[in-house]
């Protein structure tokens, strides 16, 4: 019996792939191709925005921790409009403050004093933390306690004390808490 010649036939069409299936396996590989490039611009994307925001997840957080625990363990405070009128003895205002006093009582009897100011002492402009000594004289900066913020004021309004912080993407936060005793 002798073999068809048709097997031979198509066993030698079929070593390639036809017109229609290269097409779909290129449109598959292209599509995917796109989706990984959309997901890919969508987490640049996503990254983008977190980068932007990083005043709100990281530093603010910290300011307010600091802030609640100073300022609530103060038994008053003083607010000034700059550090030049604060040592020269300047009286105390209410409002657009960027300097801020805080008075302390030991449990000696004594009192101590602290200034957080929005200021450039010459490294950045920054929200700083200062000593009163004993003798009164204003201590150089200790430490910054943001150099992310583009402006602080204080204010008392209504005899609460609130301190309202600019980021650098001009995002707004407004703590509030300690009253003037």
């Amino acid at each position: 019996m002798k073999a068809s010649p048709l097997p031979l036939f198509r066993r030698a069409l079929r070593r390639g792939y036809t017109l229609i299936e290269l097409s779909l396996a290129m449109m598959t590989g292209m599509m995917i191709a796109a989706m990984l490039l959309a997901i890919f611009n969508q987490q640049v994307a996503f990254l983008k925005i977190f980068n932007a925001q990083t005043f709100l997840t990281t530093e603010a957080p910290i300011i307010n921790n600091y802030l609640s625990r100073v300022i609530g363990s103060a038994e008053g405070f003083q607010l000034y409009t700059n550090m030049s009128t604060l040592r020269a003895g300047g009286s105390p205002v209410l409002e657009e403050a960027s300097v801020l006093l805080l008075l302390f009582k030991e449990p000696d009897g004594s009192s101590r004093a602290a200034i957080l100011s929005y200021e450039n002492p010459g490294t950045g402009e920054g929200l700083y933390y200062r000593r009163v000594t004993q003798a009164g004289t204003i201590s150089d900066p200790e430490w910054v306690l943001s150099k992310e913020v583009r402006g602080v004021s204080f204010s008392v309004i209504q005899g609460v004390l609130r301190a309202t912080l600019t980021g650098p993407n001009e995002e707004t936060i407004t703590y509030s808490g300690a009253q003037q005793l």
